[in-house]
């Protein structure tokens, strides 16, 4: 019997660390993080085969437009890893230009609807390589 695949939680928010009950019954094995940079290291050591994401904008980011660039650059060399990011609708703009840069395989806005959530990670997860 394989191990179940792994879910990597970056968490920028109270809120949507709520839904690590939800993974697992979905059948991952959840890690949690609350930096991106030790994220990005977890990603690069071993990639999980989703990472769920808070995406944010500040326009105080010099060198960026989002919290989650520097993420998703170190995710691209992982094609087998699905990447789900949470939003709120007013960064709807910058997601929509980081994403034309870097892949992002699902977006879903806050609140989050936990049906279109579950619906998306089941066919994830029934899609998900036995090696990952």
């Amino acid at each position: 019997m394989s191990a179940p695949p792994r879910l990597l939680m970056l968490n920028a928010f109270i809120g949507t660390a709520s839904y690590k009950k939800l993974y697992q019954e979905l059948g991952f094995s959840v890690v949690s993080e609350w930096s991106e940079r030790k994220a990005i290291s977890l990603i690069r050591k071993t990639p999980p085969a989703v990472i769920v994401a808070d995406f944010y904008h500040q326009t105080d980011f010099r060198d960026r437009l989002s919290n989650l660039e520097s993420l998703l650059a170190a995710v691209q060399s992982a094609p087998d890893t699905r990447i789900l990011v949470f939003y709120e609708t007013a960064h709807q703009a910058v997601l929509d230009k980081v994403s034309a840069r870097l892949r992002i395989d699902a977006a879903l806005t806050l609140p989050v609807q936990e049906d279109r959530l579950r619906a998306t990670l089941q066919g994830w997860r029934e899609n998900t390589p036995a090696s990952i």
